[in-house]
């Protein structure tokens, strides 16, 4: 018996060396670094019409987070990233040559915002938005915009700050977030005279509404998002700017606890102008989403339309 005791605390004992490798490893360990992607050559032309797409998509996707003290798209907190992470800090995306994407060529941008991965090898923070599914001619928009003369684009010498990860978030990188594949044929928009088709590539593949809509952002699926848990039922556990938490909305087409009752009209006014149909006004993280047309939001409610209905009631928080 007492030698079975002692086999048994011996395997113990290296069980818990194991752990406390495995721990100290993923606590001091740089965050993974993967070889040096091949980065497309390409070469964006910069148009009126793209240049005015990418601000638009930009003034959605990119503005809000990038926005410095200065004015400028150099970086700053990304306060209402979730605590459990850590603190999470936007990148300098202006011209600057050493300090911004000054210096980064049209290949590397598209190949970065497909993939997040940089031409080094570095993986972008969890907090990135991803589009793996953006269709090409939207990418290369960002991509026009990002060279035009839009002063927050000006250079500034402000350095990017580095990411504070907690533990989980150390271990999410090196075991569960992973770069996406680069696509291997052209991605096309959607046929826009099909209000479901656009509306589900707004959704789902340009502005990512699912993310925050669906269960929890680590458990969305971005490259099959129909498969993400609670998808469009809300609750997602989010922040406001105070650190409040503020679940997602349920925008599934259940009758009772998401929007099926509501009208199209109703949904552009609430999307649009952030104005709800029982007089309410949407609160951060939502913002009203001004820059879409009426055309593209009623896309959006007709694709929701579509979406299998989740019984979900959140619960939303009044604060003072």
């Amino acid at each position: 018996m007492k030698k079975v005791l002692k086999v048994v605390a011996w395997l113990l004992g290296i069980a818990l060396l194991i752990v406390a490798g495995v721990a100290t490893w993923i606590n001091f360990a740089p965050a993974p670094v993967y070889d040096p992607p091949t980065i497309p050559e390409l070469t964006v032309e910069v148009t009126p019409e793209r240049v005015a797409q990418g601000a638009k998509i930009a003034s959605m996707q990119c503005v809000i987070c990038h926005t410095g003290s200065d004015g400028k798209l150099s970086g700053q907190q990304i306060k209402d990233a979730p605590k459990a992470f850590g603190k999470f800090y936007s990148a300098n995306i202006t011209k600057h040559p050493d300090r911004g994407i000054g210096k980064w060529t049209d290949g590397e941008i598209y190949y970065f915002l497909r993939t997040s991965l940089r031409k080094d090898g570095r993986f972008a923070s969890p907090a990135m938005p991803k589009f793996p599914k953006a269709t090409d001619e939207d990418l290369y928009s960002v991509i026009a915009w990002l060279r035009s003369d839009d002063q927050r684009l000006e250079p500034s010498d402000r350095g990017s700050h580095p990411q504070e990860l907690t533990f989980l978030a150390k271990g999410l990188m090196k075991f569960v977030f992973k770069p996406y594949p680069f696509p291997t044929q052209p991605i096309a928009l959607p046929d826009t005279t099909n209000a479901v088709e656009l509306g589900r590539y707004l959704a789902t593949g340009l502005y990512g509404c699912y993310d925050c809509h669906s269960a929890d952002f680590a458990t969305n699926n971005a490259l099959e998002p129909e498969k993400s848990v609670g998808f469009f039922g809300g609750g997602n556990p989010m922040l406001d700017m105070e650190g409040n938490v503020m679940p997602s909305a349920n925008i599934s087409p259940d009758p009772e606890t998401g929007i099926g009752s509501w009208t199209e009209e109703q949904f552009v006014q609430t999307v649009k102008h952030g104005r709800r149909p029982d007089g309410t006004s949407i609160r951060y993280p939502m913002l009203p989403h001004t820059p879409l047309t009426d055309g593209e939001v009623k896309a959006i409610y007709a694709y929701l339309r579509t979406v299998p209905p989740i019984k979900n009631k959140v619960d939303r928080p009044v604060f003072d």
